[in-house]
């Protein structure tokens, strides 16, 4: 009975943060971080907000390689998405910041996105009625940069999904959910093609980063985690992201490399044919795959069946849930903790 309700619950809160957020008097830190998420108070000349790059019909990330900020400048990273981040542990594609609040703050004052520094945004809240209104019944307080921190994340966090196709399949065997297809994929995921060593769990995602092979020093010249540490073992390191919901988020990669998931597993079956002078490539891709053209297809079918329904044409979700046993249990047949890795967490590190 405990863990019905407690699935009510959760269900109830990803549905409010599905819906176009109207009220002008938010109630709740989740509303209120929806507000300022959508509102274009937090860039420097109001003309975007967080969700011009996190699209929500996009799962909260961009169809761009390079999403706009003010004055249609580019970042230099793609948008990832902004769900299922509750588990995670580190943040942008390097790493960099440690929690979610630390992260709700830097696109704000990067000149390259909001360009707003963060003492400019809170004077702009305290001189709005609504927001000082807004922060103070929710906080108890005015409006301040670690409160402007807090609303953001608890927004974020509350985007968790875990009403897939493949959750039913697994969760509720309902064997109908998914194809032959993605079923074969979801094994060749845990086995000939190796994915699991590195994205497992409820979100199939990790707590390391990797260097994939999209270094050379050449043409690709992101170095990644090592910009941050200035360690040479961390030169083309970046973030292992989940991969709920993956095929509503292209293109894929750091840069926006590859435009569709089939071109993703072509990589990871040959990366030398893509890059074949990559360097610090990790050891997990020194040999192809050995992946058929029907092997492909079936790895692309099981990712698809990664879309949470509340995407899918006709198919609203019922009571997403961000139970951990529940979505643990959805994973039934991956390693939640492979023998072989080790998961530790990230330093805490600053631009």
């Amino acid at each position: 009975m405990r863990r019905r309700y407690a699935l009510l619950l959760a269900g109830a809160a990803v549905l409010l943060a599905s819906t176009a957020y109207t009220d002008p008097a938010p109630t709740g830190a989740v509303a209120l971080g929806r507000q300022l998420f959508f509102y274009p108070i937090l860039s420097g000349d109001r003309t975007i907000s967080c969700a011009s790059c996190h699209k929500e019909s996009l799962a909260f990330a961009d169809t761009a390689v390079l999403s706009a900020g003010v004055a249609g400048r580019h970042g230099r990273r793609n948008t990832p998405s902004a769900m299922n981040m509750r588990s995670q542990v580190a943040f942008f594609w390097d790493g960099r910041a440690a929690t979610l609040e630390e992260q709700a703050l830097v696109p704000i004052a990067n000149p390259l996105e909001m360009d707003l520094p963060v003492a400019a945004a809170v004077a702009r809240l305290n001189q709005s009625p609504l927001y000082r209104a807004a922060f103070q019944r929710v906080f108890g307080e005015a409006p301040t940069g670690r409160m402007l921190a807090n609303a953001l994340a608890e927004f974020e966090r509350s985007l968790q999904t875990s009403e897939s196709p493949f959750d039913d399949w697994r969760l509720n065997d309902n064997e109908a959910a998914v194809s032959a297809s993605a079923k074969r994929g979801f094994a060749l995921f845990n086995g000939k093609a190796g994915c699991a060593r590195c994205h497992f769990g409820a979100d199939f995602n990790n707590a390391e980063l990797r260097n994939i092979g999209l270094y050379d020093g050449q043409m690709l010249l992101d170095s990644g985690r090592a910009a941050i540490t200035h360690q040479a073992s961390d030169l083309g390191k970046f973030k292992i992201g989940a991969l709920r919901n993956i095929a509503l988020t292209p293109p894929y990669m750091h840069n926006g490399l590859f435009q569709t998931l089939r071109q993703v597993i072509d990589y990871y079956n040959d990366p030398d044919q893509v890059v074949p002078h990559a360097r610090n490539r990790d050891p997990f891709l020194a040999q192809p795959l050995g992946l058929t053209e029907r092997e492909k297809t079936d790895l692309e079918s099981f990712l698809r069946a990664l879309t949470d329904k509340r995407f899918l044409p006709g198919k609203p979700a019922t009571s997403t849930s961000s139970n951990t046993r529940s979505r643990r249990q959805a994973a039934n047949g991956m390693p939640l903790r492979p023998s072989h890795r080790v998961t530790a967490r990230l330093p805490r590190a600053h631009c």
